[in-house]
């Protein structure tokens, strides 16, 4: 299992925008680097990553070998109920790594 940090409040209102921040720690070895005797290190790589809310897909990325290591993805999910947000890598392998979150909405003012 990954080491995956998640910034998302505890508690929004109805409506808001909240912004949701991931950084996940992993080497995302692209596999055309040498190590110092010259060998070539294995591909390792995050190929998707996605944001369910109450297990609604609401946000999505391909990962490719291009992506530095440990990658960051920040983006913009609007509250609508209280529940939960799973987030999910998944490696060059089908690996997925999943984190949840309960998310608390408060009617809107």
């Amino acid at each position: 299992m990954l080491k995956a940090r998640i910034s998302v409040p505890a508690r929004a209102r109805r409506g808001e925008v909240m912004a949701i921040k991931t950084l996940i720690s992993h080497p995302m070895e692209t596999g055309f680097r040498r190590n110092s005797l010259g060998q070539a290190i294995p591909r390792n790589i995050l190929t998707r990553f996605e944001c369910r809310y109450n297990g609604k897909s609401v946000f999505t990325a391909t990962l490719h070998p291009a992506v530095a290591a440990n990658p960051f993805i920040a983006f913009h999910v609007r509250a609508q109920d209280s529940g939960r947000l799973e987030f999910i890598w998944t490696d060059q392998d089908n690996k997925e790594t999943s984190v949840i979150r309960e998310l608390t909405v408060d009617p809107a003012a």
